[in-house]
């Protein structure tokens, strides 16, 4: 007789059912693991579906953990997250119901070509002419190269700092705005640190950005920013859309400057109204949040998830992120 599993386990909002793509899942080849790939309206039926949980592999932010929901799942034990936490996860309620916290690492590599690949179809106005070639025309657009054109980076992290590479690549001109560590690593990296926040928007053809979002950064661009920009210039932002200002990136679309944005968030995602406003802009370009989301990357991702939970199951809690759970 097949012994009973150790582990209720369970990845919510798996929209891409990834679980069963994945070689990793054979680390927890002893334990119940299964997945939710069906879309919930509220933290009412994901807790339905989540009864049973003792542990929850996150998606990156995909599923918000919340007292509301902690409150019903009794036998939750442990929150595996992939990647590093942010503020998708309540923390202090999850020490208050006795449920256990633990990080992962990420891979600038993955979310870095997405943002290059956004930036080079968003430049060349690929999408523009593909959508022409399928109504038979051709040739309907013109596009431009990168050669000899201003990137601006905003956050010179692991992720700014591979965008910055691409674009020596690819001969262009590279200016970095941030934390005065970062304008500082720049300058060390041969690059051009922007002696101001007003110069940056101003001289950026393409804005990228690249910030983790906290409570500092949070709509740390305002209206007022994108206002600088050149009227046929790119913003783009891989980051996260809480960045920016509540509401001044459809204002400023709207109002011409930039010229052009590429998006891979969303302040609320995921999205599945085709009346979202921002798909409705033929100088608009959205991907799905696809930064992070790619098969060697989930690899490490949930390989990374799924042994923190073998090592919270034999009790090795070091790397546990609320130890107060344990008191």
């Amino acid at each position: 007789m097949k012994p009973e599993p150790a582990m209720k386990i369970i990845i919510p909002d798996d929209y891409q059912n990834v679980l069963h793509q994945l070689e990793c899942r054979k680390i927890l080849k002893d334990h119940d693991l299964s997945n939710i790939i069906s879309h919930y309206s509220n933290s009412s039926d994901l807790a339905e579906q989540c009864a049973e949980a003792e542990v929850l592999v996150l998606i990156r932010e995909r599923t918000k953990i919340a007292e509301s929901l902690l409150s019903k799942l009794p036998n939750l034990k442990l929150i595996s997250q992939t990647g590093k936490i942010s503020r998708h996860i309540d923390l202090q309620a999850c020490t208050k119901y006795k449920v256990a916290v633990v990080e992962g690492k990420g891979s600038p590599t993955a979310p870095a070509e997405l943002c290059w690949a956004l930036i080079m179809n968003a430049w060349r106005q690929i999408p523009q002419a593909m959508q022409g070639m399928n109504k038979g025309l051709w040739q309907t657009n013109l596009g431009r190269t990168l050669y000899g054109q201003t990137l601006g980076i905003w956050g010179y992290g692991k992720i700014g700092k591979k965008i910055a590479a691409y674009a020596r690549a690819f001969d262009m001109n590279v200016i970095v705005w941030g934390s005065l560590e970062s304008r500082n690593s720049a300058i060390q990296d041969g690059f051009t640190a922007a002696a101001s926040k007003e110069e940056f928007f101003a001289q950026s053809d393409i804005l990228s950005l690249h910030l983790r979002l906290t409570e500092s950064t949070e709509g740390i661009v305002h209206r007022r920013d994108l206002d600088l920009m050149k009227p046929d210039s790119l913003l783009v932002n891989t980051s996260r859309a809480e960045l920016i200002e509540k509401g001044a990136l459809l204002a400023a679309i709207q109002s011409g400057r930039p010229g052009s944005v590429a998006l891979d968030v969303y302040e609320n995602e995921p999205i599945y109204d085709l009346d979202f406003p921002l798909l409705h802009f033929p100088n608009v370009l959205c991907t799905p949040h696809l930064g992070y989301a790619e098969k060697k990357s989930f690899e490490l991702y949930f390989s990374q998830a799924f042994e923190n939970v073998l090592e919270f199951i034999i009790g090795n809690n070091s790397n546990i992120l609320n130890p107060e759970v344990f008191l």
